[in-house]
């Protein structure tokens, strides 16, 4: 069996300012405070959240 990959990813920027919507992904990916990481299995929901943050975070596989 192939091993999922972990994604780390981490808030580089402030979702003040940005819509409700973008500020709910960046909660929903779990990040609350600047220069956070976290790390989730990658799947294309989390690609998806990740897309329309991305201006706000950095990502390492």
């Amino acid at each position: 069996m192939a091993k999922k990959k972990e994604l780390k990813i981490k808030l580089i920027k402030s979702p003040i300012g940005y819509s409700k919507r973008q500020k709910g992904t960046v909660a929903a990916l779990g990040l609350k405070k600047i220069n956070q990481i976290v790390t989730h299995k990658d799947s294309d929901v989390i690609r998806g959240m990740i897309n329309k943050v991305s201006h706000l975070v950095e990502v390492e596989e």
